[in-house]
């Protein structure tokens, strides 16, 4: 614990009355802003249900984002939505298919994914992955995994740490949830591919670079 110089006076001393800090640090408290709720549980429900859906849709498809990481393994506090990548040409389909499971479907003014509501919690439909179209390519490429007991594809760990990265930009670059899945999955991930993917994107390559740093990744000759 880290104490002011006042405070440990005030500690060393015997002092038996309330700290000249104590109020300090309510108010200090006070301001702090609140944590962001758990929605874990909820989020892995409401995927399952989707998932599901999907799944008897027929349609390929692929659980993709924060909670594809947490079904590979890789421990993550959900917090946003839960992600599904699909086909262009499938969207009619499985939204129609999700409306007739009571599933709330909303069209956004972009044209690269639907958005849609259940249990509380928010669904992307998503038919470009940053930037670029999802193809059935990806989707076959998808691993079929248990999300908290139900089976579904879910992105492979290649495609998803290359999708993660194209999708960094000046305005969105936050590496802190990126770490632990490039270290969990660092096994799983054909890293070639992945500085190939990211080639010319300066912050997938910074990233990339931050990894050798951190000795996740052997630094290549010149580095």
């Amino acid at each position: 614990m880290n104490l002011t110089d006042g405070a440990f006076a005030h500690l060393a001393t015997g002092g038996t009355g309330p700290s000249p800090y104590a109020s300090s640090a309510r108010v200090s408290d006070a301001r702090s802003p609140a944590l962001p709720p758990d929605h874990t549980q909820a989020i892995l429900e409401t995927t399952k249900e989707v998932g599901a859906v999907l799944k008897a849709s027929g349609r390929p498809f692929a659980l993709v984002g924060s909670v594809a990481a947490y079904a590979h393994g890789i421990p993550v506090r959900l917090q946003h939505d839960t992600d599904f990548a699909l086909l262009r040409e499938d969207a009619d389909v499985v939204t129609e298919s999700l409306r007739e499971h009571g599933v709330q479907i909303v069209e956004p003014p972009e044209d690269w994914l639907v958005k849609a509501r259940a249990g509380g919690e928010e669904i992307d439909l998503i038919f470009s992955l940053a930037g670029r179209p999802v193809t059935a390519e990806l989707l076959a490429r998808a691993q079929t995994l248990p999300v908290d007991s139900v089976h579904m594809p879910v992105l492979a760990p290649t495609d998803l740490m290359t999708c993660r990265l194209l999708a960094l930009s000046e305005h969105h670059c936050d590496f802190g949830p990126l770490l632990p899945m490039a270290r969990g999955l660092r096994e799983r991930i054909e890293w070639e591919q992945v500085r190939e993917a990211v080639v010319g994107a300066p912050m997938g390559e910074a990233f990339l670079y931050l990894l050798e740093l951190l000795d996740v990744l052997p630094r290549r000759h010149g580095s």
